[in-house]
């Protein structure tokens, strides 16, 4: 996929890379070439892991993810190390590729007779953990699973385990691991990187990534993991002659009597993102507290006897008059009807609208109204929220992230950002961005609406929805690493975000 024109780091599933490796085939290049590739890359990675006088053991499955493994093995014996092979599998059942590398192997005097119980771990050796790969549908059973127990027991005692393509044991296209499901130090991906190992749990569980070319064309993959150059290209440069009208004016719905917290964050993060002018709207009995934090927001009072709905649409719509972009819902105040004044907004704001929070929540069940919009969406969902407007429970969408994202943003024709541990980012066209940055210290309240601020100043500068929603979405988490640096990720809370927001635009320089 392409962000602002610039490629994005591809990410495949299984099927993809299945199909990528049958083009490969009809090209010339034959999967016993692929193999041997892959094989000599899982090599050089396990030689660089080990210590001098490391030893080896390599353990491999019956399918192709053993194949390589048993490529390995042989470099590794040609190398002068000693390896210790454990064939987790009925040789005898061993098929193509696989069992030719097996005959290669026993060829040049390697053997595959060992077992796990008689290897003898000891701290500086590395294990190879070749045993199942990316078709990997259901829990791993009898031997590979024992062989997977083992790999954990001897990792405690200071082996170190390299993954062959991903950790066994690890859904490649969710990043929802099986149990039991290998924890690596270290992942060699075969042609590119699979779609769960940039999700979580799977990230953490691949260690220390890295991809080898082994010859197969990933070019057209809908989905990408997002890199800090091609989000920071998005940015344009300010000229010289700027003026505050250059950049934008935003206004935000948002807030309430003890939530007006929400709404300030919202505005400041606006203001901290480079927008030029940012009103509120909010209830006026929260309206001298959104204030009270900026003197650069600009407020507009709402009636506060109700609940956000359709007596408020006339005093919002004239609000609304010259501004470039909205957004609406943190800290809102949600009643029965609220729904039916975001389809008026929605049908009459003729610019970009983001929706966050309660706006969302509104909408459960209603999703239709998306579609009467006159300008473009974006929706910021958490989990929860994601769950309610899908008519699903979170544990439905946290099993497949990106699916979730990507179905509600085809068929609504909206930019969704699914937040989370790797957020992510779908496009009404399918294609699917995934957030590297971040940290557990964000999980803070008050991380979502500076998000939701960060993204609608953006919109208010003339990004395009898709940019918009992939350099906030990115910046927003690199403010919070940058300032987990310094303040740790236990002190870590949602107004900190501002100060690390000016950080990313000073490294950015923009």
């Amino acid at each position: 996929m392409n962000i602002g024109g610039r490629t994005v780091k591809p990410l495949v599933t299984a099927e993809e890379m299945r199909a990528r490796e049958a083009e490969a085939e009809r090209q010339g290049t034959t999967t016993r070439e692929l193999m041997e590739r892959a094989g000599r890359a899982l090599t050089a990675a396990a030689l660089h892991l080990a210590a001098p006088e490391g030893r080896f053991a390599v353990l491999c499955g019956p399918g192709n993810n053993g194949g390589d493994g048993l490529v390995a093995a042989r470099h590794l014996a040609q190398a002068g190390r000693q390896v210790s092979v454990v064939l987790v599998a009925d040789p005898t059942r061993l098929k193509g590729d696989p069992a030719a590398n097996l005959e290669a192997l026993r060829a040049m005097g390697g053997s595959t007779s060992g077992t796990v119980e008689q290897f003898s771990p000891r701290a500086g050796d590395v294990a190879l953990d070749a045993l199942l790969g990316t078709g990997l549908d259901r829990p791993p059973e009898g031997a590979l699973a024992d062989a997977i127990h083992a790999l954990w027991k001897w990792r405690a005692l200071g082996v170190r385990v390299l993954s062959a393509d991903l950790p066994s044991g690890l859904h490649s296209d969710t990043g929802i691991p099986f149990r039991p499901c290998v924890q690596a130090d270290a992942t060699v991906a075969f042609g590119a990187m699979k779609v769960g190992q940039a999700l979580e749990p799977g990230a953490s569980l691949c260690g220390d990534l890295s991809v080898a070319d082994i010859g197969l064309s990933v070019e057209r993959a809908t989905t990408g993991l997002l890199e800090e150059e091609d989000v920071q290209s998005c940015l344009p440069v300010r000229p010289a002659d700027s003026h505050k009208g250059s950049f934008g004016h935003l206004l935000v719905i948002a807030g309430s009597r003890g939530r007006s917290g929400a709404a300030a964050l919202a505005g400041l993060a606006a203001l901290r993102s480079g927008v030029g002018l940012c009103t509120v709207a909010t209830p006026d009995d929260a309206l001298s507290d959104v204030l009270g934090h900026a003197p650069e927001l600009m407020g507009v009072g709402l009636d506060d006897e109700k609940p956000l709905g359709p007596l408020h649409l006339e005093a919002l719509l004239e609000a609304a008059q010259g501004k470039d972009a909205l957004v609406i819902g943190p800290g809102i105040p949600r009643g029965k009807k609220t729904y039916l004044l975001l389809a008026e907004l929605l049908q009459r704001f003729p610019g970009p609208v983001l929706l966050d929070a309660d706006a969302l929540n509104a909408l459960e069940g209603r999703l239709d109204v998306l579609g009467t919009a006159q300008g473009p969406l974006v929706l910021t969902p958490h989990p929860g929220e994601m769950a309610r407007l899908c008519g699903l429970s979170v544990a439905e969408i946290q099993a497949n992230r990106v699916e979730a994202a990507r179905s509600v943003a085809r068929a609504h024709r909206v930019v969704l950002v699914l937040k989370g541990a790797r957020t992510v980012v779908a496009l009404p066209d399918g294609r699917v961005g995934i957030n590297p940055t971040g940290n557990p210290g964000m999980a803070t309240g008050g991380s979502g609406d500076v998000l939701s601020g960060v993204c609608g100043a953006l919109l208010a500068q003339g990004l395009a929805p898709a940019d918009a929603a992939t350099v906030g979405t990115f910046a927003h988490g690199l403010a919070g690493d940058l300032e987990e640096e310094w303040r740790g990720q236990l002190g870590l809370i949602a107004s900190d975000l501002l100060t690390g927001l000016t950080s990313v635009w000073a490294r950015w320089n923009r």
